[in-house]
Formats: structure tokens, sequence, C-alpha cells
């Protein structure tokens, strides 16, 4: 091995890569107001665009993972392309105004870009870091989270001066920025391919789950638990998180840019924190509990005091703060859950198919705090949802995730 083919430039800058252009999909809150304006089209339908990017997101990565297994090199590429091609097709089509490109380009081809590009770096950089598998994917994992902090004041500067009514002065420059961006990230992506690289002398044995289909992993129980807690994690997440700004609004925020920044930074914290704080312990299904236990004690908290209607605004934000690390949290940390119960063998194949639970929450998580506001007018009742749903999950991580290893 050359003193170039080390853990960080084989498997950590690589992933970082890869990573910190994926992420800024979850920049489309910046952008789509704008893309609404400059097509004429309701917000509300340009939103379905992101529906659907994390939709593919998930789904890709499900059906990808045999690939990914077999080539990381291969799927990196086809990650790169995917997902440069899907952006420069976005400038397109809202040059073209055409809404259902948007949706091809952006919801469609984006997502499976991203879906692709998540997956093919984590195996490689559990394999360079075996006794820090926490460590590591929550350096990638991170990235992804940070991708929004970093890509938030460039697409600023690429969209230019805004005017008073909140348009832009130039409104093609909301397509321009696409193409300039496509370009980059797929430098950026293409340059984590080339240098993505597993450790010498470890040899593939890729296998079927199960003998047969990968979707047999279904039928096991532990696999079963975890699906569904790091679905609602995520669905939980999203749900108070999408909300974000209206809950700002209401406790008395009129720019809310410095508290999402901040909500931004501990997404990404509790994706490497939490991880590297599993590295430690017996068990990292225990780091789930620990996420549900702070998530619900804060949402019980709130409303308790009823903090949001009363503007207790160091709770509230305490609440969204503690809400974003728990939901980056629980993304760093199902690789390794998973490969501590079922193996390195075919860990890109399994964690694909748990990813699955992300498609699914994207389509749910945020229309479930949405359907409740439009029915109820209460963030409480959003809250009350939200605290049942992370003590379903409470109780999956002591009944279905058992300790040890798992034959499939």
């Amino acid at each position: 091995m050359s003193k170039f083919e080390n853990k960080w430039t084989r498997a950590a800058i690589p992933a970082l890569l890869i990573h910190c252009s994926i992420g800024t999909i979850y920049c489309w809150s910046l952008v789509k107001g704008n893309i609404a304006s400059y097509i004429g089209a309701p917000t509300s339908s340009v939103e379905w665009a992101f529906s659907l990017a994390i939709f593919f997101l998930g789904m890709s990565a499900a059906f990808a993972g045999n690939v990914v297994e077999k080539d990381i090199h291969k799927s990196s590429l086809i990650a790169a392309i995917f997902f440069a091609a899907g952006m420069a097709g976005t400038g397109f089509f809202i040059q073209q105004k055409s809404l259902p490109g948007i949706f091809l380009t952006y919801g469609v081809i984006m997502g499976i870009g991203c879906g692709i590009g998540y997956l093919s770096p984590v195996k490689t950089l559990m394999l360079w870091f075996d006794k820090q598998k926490g460590l590591a994917t929550g350096i990638a994992v991170a990235g992804f989270g940070l991708a929004k902090v970093v890509a938030s004041p460039v697409i600023e500067m690429l969209l230019g001066t805004v005017n008073a009514d909140g348009s832009l002065a130039d409104p093609t420059r909301t397509y321009k920025m696409f193409y300039i961006l496509a370009v980059v990230y797929f430098v950026m992506m293409i340059a984590g391919h080339l240098l993505l690289k597993k450790p010498a002398g470890w040899k593939e044995a890729p296998k079927k789950v199960g003998g047969s289909s990968p979707l047999v992993i279904f039928k096991n129980r532990t696999f079963i638990g975890i699906w569904l807690m790091f679905y609602i994690n995520i669905a939980c997440g999203l749900a108070l998180i999408s909300q974000e700004k209206g809950i700002l609004h209401h406790i008395g925020f009129t720019s809310v840019a410095a508290i999402s920044s901040l909500t931004a930074i501990f997404n990404a914290g509790g994706r490497l924190g939490f991880s590297a704080f599993a590295d430690k312990l017996k068990d990292r299904n225990t780091i789930y509990k620990v996420i549900f236990a702070i998530s619900m004690s804060l949402a019980g908290l709130v409303l308790v005091t009823d903090g949001i209607n009363n503007a207790i605004v160091p709770l509230v934000i305490a609440l969204l703060c503690v809400i974003n690390a728990g939901y980056g949290g629980g993304f760093s940390n199902l690789p390794t859950l998973l490969s501590d119960r079922f193996g390195m063998k075919s860990i890109s194949t399994i964690h694909g198919l748990a990813l699955s639970a992300w498609a699914i929450a994207g389509l749910t998580g945020n229309q479930i705090s949405a359907l409740i506001l439009k029915k109820t007018d209460s963030y409480n009742n959003v809250l009350y949802v939200i605290l049942a749903l992370y003590a379903v999950a409470m109780v999956v991580t002591f009944t279905m995730v058992k300790p040890g290893k798992n034959d499939i």
C-alpha cells in the first residue's frame, strides 16, 4: 500500500466530496419559491419535486445495494452522472417552464443519483475504519447534513439581488444557478469517485441475502424493528423540521436564517456525535434509545409548559435542536447497527433496503404535520402525535431489536 492510500484519502475525503454534493438536495426550500414564480406554478405543486427526490433517493438505495456491493467505482460514477444530469436538467426545464420536466429531473434523476451516491462510500468507510465504524459513517453523513450550511450562501450569491417583495432582480439566475452547480458538483463527485477505494487485501464475496431474493430480509424480526424505528425517527424529524419556519415565526422570529443554521449544525453534529459515541457502547441500539428518550423529554416539556404558544424561546429552540440532532444521529448509526446485527458481507444491500424507510418517510413525514395543522391549526397537536410515535419507536428498540448477530 502506498503512502497515498490511507483511510483519509481513500475513504473519508471521497465520502465527504460525494455526500457534500448530494446533500444540497436539502437546499430545495431556498429555491422552490423562485422556481414557482418563474414557471408560473403554485409553490405547493412545485413542492412535490422534493418529495419525489426523497422517495427516489430511498428507493434507489434500496434497489441499488447489489450494484454497490459488487463495484463501488461503477456505483459512484453512476451517482455522479445522475446527480449532475438531474441538476442540469432541472435548470433546463425551469428555463422551459415545464413542471413535469422538473419532477423528472429533480425528483427522479437527481433522487436516484442521491440514493446511489449516499450508499456508495459507506461500506468502504467501515472497512477502513474497522475499529471506529461510527466515527467513519458519522463523518460522511455529517457531510450530507452540512451540505445545506455550506451551499446556502453560495446559492444566495448565485441567485443575486432580491427585491423588497422577495422576487429576484434577475429571475433567469434561477435556472442559470442549476447549470453552474451541476458542473461544480460533477467535478466534486468525480474526484470522490476516483479517490474511493477499498483497503488492500479485502476480498469481496457478495452473496444474496438469505440465499435468494434480498427482500427476504423483511421477514427478519430484528431488521423489521430497525426499519420501523428508523422510519419513525425520520418521519417525526421531518414532521417538525418542515414546520420549523412557521414555529419560529409563531414565537416571534421575523428572520429565521440564524436559527436555521443553528439547527442544521445540530443536525450535522448529531450525525457525527451520536455515531462516534456509539463506538464506545456495548450495543449501538442504545443510541436510538437515547435519541428517542431526549426527543420525548423535550417534546413533553414543551407541551407541559405550552412553550410554543407562550413563546418560551429557549425551550422551543432547544426542542428544534434536539430533534435535528436525533434525526441526523439516526442516519449515521443505521449502517453500523446493521453491520453489528448482520455482518459486513452484504451490508450495502441490507443498508440500501433499510433506506426504503427514508423513501416512505419522505412522502409521509411532512404531510403528517401539514395535515394536522390544516385540520386543527395547532402545533401542540403536532407534538402530541410526534410524542406518541417516538413512544412506539422506544417500545420497538426494547422488544424487536435484540443484541447479537442475526442469521439471514
